[in-house]
C-alpha cells in the first residue's frame, strides 16, 4: 500500500491522505516518536530518497492508516517491537487499552481540517514531502511540521542558541549576531526560547527581507514561552516554524532535549553565545558534534556562571567565536557590506603586527615580546594599523577593532 493512499472517513466524506493518520497517532496521549517508529515498523534511517513505506517491508510494514486501524482496534500490544520498548507485554497491553479508547475518541478529519487551517505542512519520512536536508539525519524525526511564508530550509543556516539566563552582553551579542547574518542572507536557527534563542531572532527580524527559523518544542498554536507570542508570529509572518508535534501539543519539558537535536540537525553551524555548564544549548552543541557540524562558542570570564559551558566547549575543541566574522570565515561568506572594502589591507610587516594584537586590550610590552621588534618599529606600524581602522590605543594598551 503507498503511503499517499488514504481512505474514506465516516459518512462518506474526503479520503484522507496518510498525513493525517500521522497527526491522529501523534496526537494520542503519551504516543511518543519511538513508539510511533515501532507501531510504523521502522528501522534505520535511510538515505535521502529511499521509499520507506510500500516498498521495503523489512523496513516499515504499514503506512500511518494501517496502525490507525490497528491502534483503534486495540491491536497495538501485537506489535514485538512496541513490548521490547515497554516492559513487555503486559505493559503494552494496558498502553494499547489506553489508545484504543483515545483513538475512538478523535476525528481524524476535523485534525487534518485543523492543521490545513492554520496552513501547516506534514510530511512523513521517507516521501516526496519530508526536507531533504533532515532525511540523512541519524535522529531524523518521523514526522516534520511545517508552517510559514517560507516554510523551506532554502538557503545558508546557522544556528544561534545559549541560555536562557544571560548577561547583557550576552543578549546584545546574540542580537548582533543574529542581524549580521540576515544581513548576508543567513536564515537564522534557535529554539525561540528566553535569553540567548530570542535575542538572535530579535536580530534577525530587524532586517527587512529576513527568513528565520524557530524548532519549537510543541504545536504552533501553543507558543512558549508565552511572551514570546508576538515574537512566534513574527518568525511565522517572516520565515518558518518547525516542530515534530502537530497542533494542540504543550511544550512539556521532556520535549525540549530532543527539540535540540533539529536545531543542530538544520544548522551548517551551531554557534554557542553563552551557556551554563549544562542545559539546551549544550545539548545542541554535543548534537551538533556527533553530526559533524563545526560548533563556534563564544569565550567569556571564566567568572561568568554564564560562560562555563561555552568555555569547557572551547577546551573541548570547539571554535573561539570572538566576532561574527569568525562565523563568516567559517562559511567561506564576505560580512555584509564589505564587497568594496572599507579599510585598505595591511602592508607585511603591519600584518605580522596585526596578528599578535588581541580583541582585549594588550599591553605594549606584551606586544614587544611578541613580535621581537624594537620599540620605535612597533609603534611605527601600530601607527599604521590605526589610520587604517584595524586597532586602537590608548593608555599603553592596544586592541583590534
Amino acid at each position: 500500500m503507498s503511503l499517499t493512499s488514504g481512505a474514506r472517513v465516516a459518512g462518506g466524506g474526503e479520503v484522507l491522505p496518510a498525513e493525517a493518520y500521522a497527526v491522529a497517532l501523534l496526537s494520542l496521549p503519551a504516543m511518543w516518536p519511538a513508539r510511533l517508529g515501532a507501531l510504523l515498523g521502522l528501522g534505520r534511517p535511510r538515505p535521502s530518497g529511499a521509499v520507506l513505506f510500500g516498498g521495503e517491508p523489512e523496513v516499515c510494514r504499514r503506512t500511518p492508516g494501517e496502525v490507525w486501524a490497528l491502534v483503534r482496534a486495540g491491536g497495538a500490544a501485537d506489535v514485538p517491537a512496541l513490548g521490547a520498548l515497554l516492559k513487555g507485554k503486559e505493559d503494552a497491553e494496558v498502553v494499547s487499552a489506553h489508545w484504543a479508547a483515545a483513538a475512538n475518541r478523535l476525528d481524524v478529519g476535523w485534525l487534518w481540517a485543523q492543521q490545513r487551517r492554520f496552513g501547516v505542512t506534514v510530511a512523513v519520512r521517507g516521501t516526496p514531502l519530508y526536507p531533504p536536508e533532515l532525511a540523512d539525519d541519524p535522529a531524523a524525526p518521523i514526522v516534520v511540521f511545517r508552517a510559514g511564508t517560507r516554510p523551506g530550509f532554502d538557503g545558508r543556516r546557522v544556528a544561534i542558541v545559549g541560555t536562557r539566563r544571560c548577561t547583557p552582553a550576552g543578549r546584545e551579542i546574540a542580537v548582533e549576531l543574529g542581524e549580521s547574518l540576515a544581513m548576508a542572507g543567513v536564515r537564522v536557527v534557535s529554539g525561540l526560547a528566553l535569553g540567548i534563542d530570542g535575542a538572535a531572532h530579535q536580530g534577525a527580524l530587524s532586517v527587512p527581507d529576513s527568513a528565520p527559523i524557530g524548532v519549537v518544542a510543541g504545536g504552533f498554536d501553543r507558543p512558549y514561552p508565552a511572551r514570546h507570542q508576538v515574537l512566534w508570529r513574527e518568525v511565522l509572518e517572516r520565515g518558518a516554524l518547525v516542530s515534530e508535534w502537530p497542533l494542540g501539543t504543550r511544550s512539556e519539558g521532556w520535549r525540549f532535549p530532543a527539540r535540540n537535536r533539529i536545531i543542530a540537525g538544520l544548522a551548517e553551524a551551531v554557534v554557542v553565545v553563552e551557556s551554563r555548564e549544562t542545559g539546551g544549548s549544550m545539548i545542541t552543541a554535543d548534537a551538533a558534534l556527533t553530526r559533524g557540524i563545526p560548533v563556534l562558542a563564544m569565550p567569556g570570564s571564566i567568572r561568568n556562571p554564564a560562560a562555563a559551558g561555552t568555555n569547557r566547549l572551547i577546551r573541548e575543541g570547539a571554535t573561539p567565536m570572538c566576532g561574527v566574522d569568525d562565523v563568516f570565515d567559517l562559511l567561506s561568506l564576505a560580512p555584509p557590506g564589505t564587497a568594496s572594502p572599507v579599510r585598505p589591507a595591511p602592508s607585511p610587516a603591519s600584518a605580522a603586527v596585526l596578528a599578535v594584537v588581541g580583541w582585549e586590550p594588550t599591553p605594549v610590552g606584551t606586544l614587544l615580546t611578541r613580535t621581537g621588534l624594537g620599540l620605535d618599529a612597533l609603534m611605527v606600524q601600530l601607527a599604521h594599523l590605526e589610520l587604517d581602522g584595524w586597532v586602537a590605543g590608548g593608555g599603553g594598551w592596544w586592541q583590534r577593532t
